[in-house]
């Protein structure tokens, strides 16, 4: 594809515009290249993450528009911004994906939109581009798009079947602050999807392992669905899933718009493979391969496989920590979520509802949270443990997992050669590799502190709550103040994108192009 001015000039503006969505990191999912594909998925990282063997992967992060017919205070696209606007068509994101991975500058598609005349539309056109990526190219790479909220569930799944990983921004953490900033929108607009794809994957996980429903064809071919004793061969999966889903919940997250159950999915008079434009109400023929199927594109083809994330907006409403966690653990619990991503505020409107940080984007704030949710999702720890009503902002000045054990000396000091993974996990200094590792050498001999530090262990931080052999590393008392006053002496060092020292800017893709 010849990057022509215009072209240029809307991915100068579709590519900044992306940049306030954080939702994208490790891919979550690995795919080997197949025969007559393209490209592969590797689950060590994507985004401008680091992978295992040290590579820096990066992904084509874009906006299929930054044009919208919703007002959000916060949002830079916003209606009522006077902003320049540009738009991608199908064909131009998958020319555009395909030139710079055959340049080697991605290794993946990052494609989230604004919503352009409706959801509908919106979410047909990231359907239309991937499918060219899947069917014209052969594009086996990752890829990461959003589920658009209000679309129609019928091209939700479509694309589904499509990308590797799909996500939908919760925006603010609570109703209240959604209806005061975005009052277009609604919760149960932007629940809606996560629970249709939440239900797909486990259906689609129980057809993989074999314990499937009556009559259920464990082939599946894009835009068709499994036939069984109830629907029709034009229904798909998840709205079967999502009709038992409203039956069985009790939460008001059914779908107020099921797919039109007369429109035909896998054939088209002009014998192509029909695009359906619930928009306009017509099929857009397209000249691809006829009943184009993933299974024949990929063996181990399913849906939405590396998950689904969302993204919260922390600082924009006056929210404390204590919803903001809490939230995301019911996310993870209700929804099974792989990841939920914190966006520190950045007031790009100046709306006069909006809050005016003096202090700048409250970035340390946004680090705690990220701390907090490794808790959840990789610590065992719970909500309530990790943050109560009582106290309900995170301490600032150390990260929860020390907090915690601060105030639960009792707790400790924990012997390091008899306590479970669950104990040791509580430690602060402790990591899950480096717990495993301590029970894993155990087995085979006594530990001391020199075989913890080569374990991963951070003692500066660990030998305040740990035994070794029933002694402890330096000669030591256990309370708060002294213990609190040693550990505000490490002077933890932050990440860059919070202490602002030693910042490098990001390379972006139009570093490497010449004007």
């Amino acid at each position: 594809m010849e990057l022509t001015t215009e072209i240029f000039h809307k991915l100068e503006i579709l590519s900044d515009a992306a940049k306030y969505d954080v939702a994208c990191t490790s891919s979550g999912t690995s795919r080997k290249g197949v025969k007559g594909t393209m490209g592969n998925a590797v689950s060590a990282g994507l985004c401008h993450c680091f992978a295992a063997d040290g590579r820096c992967i990066s992904l084509l992060k874009i906006l299929q528009t930054n044009e919208c017919v919703y007002d959000c205070k916060y949002c830079q696209n916003r209606l009522s911004n006077d902003i320049p606007r540009a738009y991608f068509t199908p064909e131009e994101i998958a020319e555009l994906t395909i030139s710079f991975y055959r340049r080697n500058y991605i290794e993946g598609l990052f494609l989230s939109s604004g919503i352009r005349k409706n959801p509908d539309f919106t979410m047909e056109q990231i359907y239309q581009a991937i499918y060219l990526l899947r069917s014209r190219y052969r594009f086996n790479g990752y890829i990461h798009v959003k589920a658009i909220p209000g679309a129609d569930p019928l091209l939700i799944e479509k694309t589904g079947w499509l990308a590797d990983r799909m996500s939908v921004n919760l925006e603010m953490p609570t109703s209240a602050g959604l209806q005061t900033l975005a009052p277009q929108k609604s919760r149960k607009t932007l629940l809606t999807p996560m629970r249709q794809i939440q239900v797909g994957r486990k259906e689609n996980r129980l057809l993989l392992e074999g314990r499937k429903l009556p009559g259920v064809k464990n082939q599946m071919r894009i835009g068709t669905a499994p036939e069984d004793e109830t629907f029709s061969d034009t229904t798909p999966l998840t709205e079967r899933a999502a009709a038992a889903t409203v039956r069985s919940t009790t939460n008001g997250l059914p779908s107020d718009r099921m797919p039109d159950s007369g429109m035909p999915l896998n054939s088209s008079p002009t014998g192509g493979t029909p695009h359906i434009d619930t928009y306009s109400k017509k099929q857009l023929p397209v000249t691809e391969k006829q009943n184009f199927s993933l299974q024949e594109f990929h063996p181990d083809a399913s849906f939405v496989p590396a998950g689904q994330s969302t993204q919260m907006i922390v600082g924009a409403s006056n929210e404390s920590d204590y919803e903001i966690v809490h939230m995301a653990a019911a996310m993870y619990k209700q929804f099974d979520l792989k990841r939920v991503f914190y966006s520190a505020f950045v007031n790009t409107t100046h709306d006069p509802v909006l809050p005016e940080l003096k202090g700048g984007p409250p970035l340390l704030r946004e680090h705690r949270l990220y701390q907090a949710d490794f808790l959840l999702r990789f610590y065992q720890f719970e909500a309530e443990e990790i943050i109560t009503e009582d106290t309900p902002f995170l301490n600032v000045q150390i990260d929860p997992k020390c907090n915690w054990a601060l105030n639960h000396l009792a707790f400790f000091p924990v012997e390091v050669q008899t306590a479970d993974y669950h104990t040791l996990l509580r430690i602060p200094g402790v990591g899950v590799k480096s717990a495993r590792r301590i029970l894993a050498a155990r087995r085979l001999g006594h530990l001391d502190f020199a075989s913890l530090k080569k374990f991963g262990v951070v003692l500066k931080r660990a030998m305040y709550f740990i035994t070794c052999g029933g002694k402890t590393m330096i000669p030591l008392k256990l309370n708060e103040r002294f213990i609190l006053t040693n550990l505000l002496g490490l002077r933890e060092r932050l990440p860059a994108s919070v202490t602002g020292e030693n910042m490098y800017e990001q390379m972006s893709l139009l570093d490497f192009i010449d004007e």
